[in-house]
């Protein structure tokens, strides 16, 4: 059957836009993050022309989610495309980036991004001194390197800050991803980052010490029997804030408090300082919306600094 010659048109017009459109993306750091986004970016039809990562976790993931990729030094992989991902630990963002620029690898007109959550734009200096278009664009989400976090990065937050060259850039990689915008101030990069780690990096810690606690009571399924909880906590916190505050604290229980203490410091002493420093900020938050009185408050932040001392002793 022939094609209509209208539709065939449309369709060769839309092969060109798909053609155009695609960026030759290169890839510094095939850690968690590069990797999947790398990926990301090509199932969404750019091409990912090379990448970087050295260690044999990096391989396998490159394997993986990058089959048929090159693998290349930092140096080649940034000389051979048009937009360069750099997605390396923070500490060695600031190297690699004067690296790359003292070596030539960095050419004006090249995009550079970085997924970083603690840094902005003022990293990337040197490739801007070059001409290259330069963003921070980090996603505000956990990985895990494979396969299961693409489709978790739809609906995912990326604090992204830019230059007015690089807004439209930001909103083309973002919409490729799947993903929304939140726009970082430059001075406000290290505060957007400290919420995202406190958030979820502790958060990690305290569900492993809720469960370890369960598991000291003889609770045979700890996540299980926390789940539902804590799914409603969660959902609970987003929605209401400090009001969705419940428990022993808020309600000033000074007596049950001082029991959780006794156990813990005999069960789990590892567990009591973070019991101790979240049950001391949650009295002052019921105290500050009223749901504490003062001096209740008072008496559970005593029971609570002596059990340190205790610890200590």
């Amino acid at each position: 059957m022939s094609t209509p010659s209208g539709t065939r048109q449309g369709l060769e017009r839309k092969a060109q836009m798909m053609q155009s459109s695609r960026t030759r993306v290169g890839v510094v750091g095939a850690g968690r993050v590069g990797a999947v986004l790398a990926a990301a970016l090509r199932a969404a039809g750019h091409e990912v022309v090379a990448v970087a990562g050295e260690s044999p976790a990096s391989r396998t993931r490159i394997e993986t989610l990058l089959p048929g990729v090159h693998v290349d030094k930092p140096s080649a992989v940034a000389r051979s495309c048009d937009l360069l991902l750099l997605t390396v630990p923070d500490d060695m963002l600031g190297n690699v980036v004067a690296m790359l620029s003292a070596s030539g690898a960095i050419r004006s007109g090249q995009r550079v991004v970085h997924t970083s959550g603690k840094h902005g734009l003022a990293v990337l200096q040197p490739a801007a001194d070059l001409g290259a278009e330069v963003l921070a664009m980090h996603p505000a989400m956990t990985f895990t390197g494979t396969d299961v976090d693409l489709g978790r990065l739809e609906g995912c937050v990326y604090g992204v800050t830019a230059t007015l060259d690089t807004h439209q850039l930001a909103r083309d990689l973002v919409a490729d991803l799947g993903g929304t915008i939140v726009w970082v101030p430059e001075d406000r990069r290290t505060l957007y980052h400290a919420g995202l780690a406190h958030g979820a990096n502790h958060l990690v810690t305290l569900v492993a010490q809720a469960m370890d606690l369960l598991r000291a009571s003889g609770a045979e399924d700890p996540a299980g029997t926390l789940r539902p909880l804590l799914n409603a906590a969660l959902d609970n916190a987003l929605s209401y804030g400090s009001a969705a505050l419940t428990g022993p604290v808020v309600r000033g229980d000074v007596e049950t408090v001082r029991a959780h203490l006794a156990d813990i410091a005999a069960s789990s002493p590892e567990t009591l300082e973070s019991y101790v420093v979240m049950a001391r900020a949650t009295a002052n938050r019921a105290v500050l919306d009223g749901r504490l009185l003062p001096i209740r408050a008072a008496k559970l932040i005593g029971i609570l600094n002596d059990a340190l001392v205790r610890a200590d002793a």
